[in-house]
């Protein structure tokens, strides 16, 4: 009896303190929501992922023509028949040379025929309606454009912005520098057309073969096996 009398006070005390704390967390959990708000307000999110760097592909180096769009003779080098052979085409037989790059540029069965036929007829359409050659390059410009990304090969834009160092920031630009030579390569075809066009013909023929003289047939062989010599007896 006297332990039940000794601890009624207690039980009482502690039924009174629930009372003033009912409404209160525990104290874990008031702990837990207090590091929450200090981490939430002055500290940088947990497990934050790192920033990776990620290396951007180099994009190979445009090369710069061989030779230079006046230059009728080419450079006198070992190509000084081939360049004499493409002066005359060029002055005389335009459709002839154009039909023999686009033959170089894409080989097949009836390239050099069906260009030829198509620019001839430009060629006669412009000069019966306007007086002037002014159809036929508006045929004849994705080429010098198609030449250029097959041999990675600088454009007018891209070679005055090197030689004079203004408008630097074209060249940082893929998309605008992509509209900006193909808009050149049809004002080079629409000015100095003839010119133009030998100037394609000297680099294809510096850089690419004819079809007529490449191999039609090639013949795949296998490496030989390994052979491992036996140890003598």
């Amino acid at each position: 009896m006297a332990n039940s009398e000794e601890q009624t006070p207690l039980m009482q005390q502690d039924e009174e303190e629930k009372d003033i704390y009912r409404g209160e967390k525990d104290p874990e959990t008031k702990n837990a929501d207090f590091v929450n708000q200090v981490n939430e307000s002055t500290m940088a999110p947990l497990d934050q992922p790192e920033d990776v760097y990620v290396a951007q592909p180099e994009v190979p180096q445009r090369q710069p023509w061989r030779t230079g769009i006046f230059s009728c003779m080419g450079s006198h080098d070992e190509f000084v028949g081939s360049d004499l052979e493409v002066c005359v085409l060029g002055l005389f037989a335009p459709c002839v040379l154009y039909g023999s790059t686009m033959e170089r540029l894409y080989p097949g069965r009836s390239t050099f025929s069906s260009h030829c036929m198509a620019y001839s007829s430009l060629y006669f359409m412009g000069h019966f309606l306007f007086n002037g050659n002014f159809l036929a390059p508006c045929f004849s410009f994705p080429s010098r454009s198609a030449l250029r990304h097959s041999h990675n090969l600088q454009g007018c834009g891209e070679s005055l912005v090197n030689a004079t160092g203004c408008c630097s920031s074209l060249v940082r630009d893929e998309e605008r520098l992509k509209r900006c030579e193909s808009l050149l390569d049809f004002a080079a075809h629409l000015w100095c057309h003839q010119c133009a066009l030998c100037q394609e013909a000297r680099e294809i023929r510096r850089r690419t073969v004819h079809p007529a003289h490449r191999p039609r047939y090639c013949m795949t062989m296998a490496p030989p096996a390994p052979q491992v010599m036996s140890p003598s007896h």
